[in-house]
């Protein structure tokens, strides 16, 4: 039997308006869909406009996060954020779209994330996450 070839992931750094404009409509997408029954439609559109929009993006990257692409056969799949801080990395981000979830693609990120880590000698991942947000939660576990 032939196994069922895995998908290519790859992480694109986001440093274009084009990366940024991507991110956005993600980040939209995403947050709608996911967001709206843990946190409310109100609650999601302000966060969207104030964390989430190309602007806010663009002067998050100028404070030092970085954003990736997550590329999954060459086609946008979620996007990640993370910044060094005080010793540590600290997780901001991480999504993928609903379509996409329980493929591995979370587990590939983290690992993308994990090495990052590594690489600057950071030995800890910090993060923040929603006490009703009980999928990610278990993810993140």
């Amino acid at each position: 039997m032939l196994k069922k070839e895995e998908a290519k992931i790859q992480f694109s750094r986001v440093s274009r308006v084009d990366d940024i404009k991507s991110v956005e409509a993600l980040a939209r997408t995403i947050w709608e869909e996911h967001y709206t029954p843990i946190i409310g439609a109100d609650q999601v559109e302000y966060m969207l406009r104030n964390f989430q929009s190309s602007q806010a993006i663009e002067e998050q990257i100028r404070e030092g996060m970085e954003y990736f692409l997550i590329l999954c056969d060459a086609s946008a799949a979620g996007y990640l954020a993370f910044q060094p801080n005080s010793g540590e990395l600290f997780l901001s981000k991480i999504y993928v779209l609903a379509d996409l979830r329980g493929k591995g693609i979370g587990s590939r990120a983290m690992d993308f994330i994990e090495s990052v880590a590594l690489d600057r000698d950071l030995h800890f991942i910090s993060l923040t996450v929603n006490k009703n947000n009980t999928g990610s939660i278990k993810a993140y576990e």
